[in-house]
């Protein structure tokens, strides 16, 4: 699970760098009059698209940090700190096990009798701004796309057919 958070975080920063430089090179060419509305579409949703895997990424370095919490071992380490909610001590003593799921991103504990609860590792704000940021960046890319078959040459039927 480790290994696997180890792989996405820098992918994630990867992906973004990669989106954020295709998006500004995109609508930098040539001027926002001069272009037309797919290329400004391209961009943008490739902006959008920046935004949602940087909020995705920021999520799982704060995933990773309870991961790292919930391993280290020693004195403090039960119940797994990152389980620990204020005014549920109760919860988190009969935590055994924690899981982690990447959609939505969180941080799972896992209780005895096969209870779960999602942990307050990752903020509030993280899944619902991917989500918004990922789907408006949907509709840009669709946008575009739907421009670009409106705009696609007609060629003419062949009667031999």
């Amino acid at each position: 699970m480790a290994l696997l958070l180890l792989l996405l975080v820098p992918a994630g920063l990867v992906a973004g760098l990669g989106l954020l430089g295709y998006g500004f090179v995109t609508l930098g060419r040539v001027g926002r009059r001069r272009t037309g509305d797919r290329v400004w579409h391209r961009g943008l949703a490739a902006l959008l698209g920046a935004v949602a895997v940087a909020f995705y990424t920021w999520g799982l370095l704060h995933v990773a940090g309870a991961v790292v919490d919930a391993e280290d071992g020693g004195t403090d380490s039960s119940p797994l700190r990152p389980c620990r909610t204020p005014g549920q001590w109760e919860r988190a003593l009969t935590v055994v096990d924690y899981t982690v799921d990447y959609v939505p991103l969180r941080f799972v504990c896992e209780t005895t009798g096969g209870g779960r609860y999602a942990a307050e590792s990752v903020p509030g704000y993280v899944n619902p701004a991917v989500l918004g940021f990922a789907l408006a960046a949907v509709v840009c890319a669709g946008a575009a796309a739907l421009e670009s078959e409106r705009r696609a040459p007609v060629e003419p039927e062949d009667p031999a057919v």
